[in-house]
Parts: C-alpha cells; sequence; structure tokens
C-alpha cells in the first residue's frame, strides 16, 4: 500500500509533516535538558507556525467541504404538521 506523504513548505525547501512533528519533538526535549540557543529557538517558532497553518489548512478544507441541507423526507414533513 502507497503511504500518502504531506509536504510543507519551509524556508524554502520541502520537509514531510511527520519529520516536521519529528524535529519539533527534537527541540521540545532539548529545551527541557540542556536549552536552546537562538538560532533553534526561530527554528522551533518557524516549525511550530508551520504546522499549526498545516493543521488550520486541513480543518479550513474539511469545513469547506460540508454541505448543508434544509429539505425534509416526506415522513419528516408529514409529522411536522
Amino acid at each position: 500500500m502507497a503511504k500518502l506523504v504531506l509536504l510543507v513548505l519551509i524556508g524554502g525547501k520541502f520537509m514531510d509533516i511527520d519529520n516536521v512533528i519529528l524535529r519539533i519533538n527534537e527541540l521540545a526535549q532539548k529545551k527541557k535538558t540542556v536549552g536552546l540557543n537562538e538560532d533553534e529557538m526561530q527554528e522551533r517558532a518557524r516549525l511550530r507556525e508551520h504546522y499549526l497553518q498545516n493543521i488550520r489548512n486541513n480543518f479550513k478544507q474539511q469545513l469547506d467541504s460540508i454541505e448543508f441541507t434544509d429539505e425534509l423526507s416526506s415522513s419528516d414533513q408529514d409529522s411536522n404538521k
């Protein structure tokens, strides 16, 4: 079975979302143990923002694909009279 890979454009290069999450987690662990330098803090903020933007876009796409209908079936219409 083929694996679907979601790519995110970060700093002019594409990263798959799994690697983005792995790197975010690596930086989080390092922050807890030894701390982060300025470059790592900027990378962490950038990766997190891209990750969150990806979630927002996916959620928006899901909402945009929802179709609302007001139609009642004939049995519903009869019971509402």
